[in-house]
């Protein structure tokens, strides 16, 4: 019998879980949970004689691997999946899926929630700006980005986009701008929303030679990952542009130093926010199920992302 993990420091919602087990049951198959658990421990021990593992955030590395005897997918409840490790789990013939497209429209209503915020001033009661007529910038627009697009478009903003994995046919199908160049995209747009993966090459790639190039009354929303920022660049930006505002849902390394110096122009959620709806948490929940057993009974790869 198939057996099936669901390890979640931060657990599914119960409607999530509900419709899980329901599928693990019909398909014949045995489900174990592991919820909010504080020792590793727990999860190497549970993990021993499991087929397939779901996780959100948990922390996924070699140790942690090389404690499974059975296991033969991991599918990671959301879009990003730099929690695992990747080398790893190839070495030892794993694989390892995300769940892309599942969260998207958390992210891109958060980007926006965050926005209003900002623009009318965290609601101070003083006149504050409205995002209709300005220009929005998408840095990486996949499922994330394009989500980002169709609510700007909704609020009357001039949408442009760079996505060097992307055509440009593609992005301008969605009547939004294909920009030629990141340095484009923050030349251009006073208001940028960055949408990349955490990888070597995007590794602190937001940097003062980019955000130097911003229009002014410049923002920058990072939803993505707080690595894909070159902090010192960032606070440097703070320190010379009273103009430039930073708005994240994940909460930089300066975060103590940027929120007592600048806390009209800088936010940050408390925790990572984007996929912290009831929607999103059940609809990934449910992908990432689906998703391990078409692997371990169809030997469907579709959603692989290691070799």
């Amino acid at each position: 019998m198939i057996k099936v993990l669901v390890a979640t420091e931060k657990p599914f919602s119960p409607a999530a879980l509900e419709a899980i087990r329901g599928i693990v049951t019909t398909a014949g198959c045995e489900l174990s949970l592991l919820e909010k658990y504080t020792d590793r421990h727990c999860l190497e021990e549970a993990i021993k004689e499991v087929d397939a593992l779901i996780v959100r955030s948990d922390k996924i590395d070699k140790e942690i691997l090389s404690a499974a005897g059975h296991l033969r997918v991991i599918v990671r409840a959301g879009a990003g999946y730099d929690n695992i490790d990747l080398v790893a789990a190839t070495e030892r013939g794993i694989c390892v899926m995300n769940t892309p497209g599942q969260n998207a429209n958390a992210v891109a209503e958060l980007v926006f929630g965050m926005l209003i915020y900002t623009v009318r001033n965290f609601y101070s009661g003083t006149a504050g700006t409205e995002l209709r007529g300005k220009k929005l910038g998408i840095l990486a627009y996949g499922n994330v980005g394009r989500h980002v697009a169709c609510l700007a478009q909704g609020f009357g903003m001039e949408v442009c986009a760079y996505d060097a994995f992307c055509p440009s046919e593609v992005i301008e199908n969605d009547n939004v701008k294909s920009l030629d160049s990141v340095a484009d995209l923050f030349r251009t747009c006073p208001i940028v929303s960055l949408h990349i993966p955490v990888t070597k090459e995007t590794k602190k790639s937001i940097n003062y030679e980019f955000l130097s190039l911003l229009p002014q009354g410049a923002i920058l929303v990072n939803t993505a990952r707080k690595e894909v920022i070159c902090e010192p660049c960032l606070a440097r930006m703070f320190a010379e542009r009273p103009d430039f505002r930073y708005l994240s849902d994940i909460r930089p390394d300066i975060h103590a130093d940027l929120a007592a110096s600048y806390p009209d122009r800088y936010f940050s959620t408390p925790k990572k926010m984007g996929a912290q709806t009831a929607e999103a948490n059940f609809n990934a929940g449910i992908a990432a199920i689906r998703q391990a057993l078409a692997f371990l009974t169809k030997g469907d790869e579709r959603f692989r992302v290691n070799n």
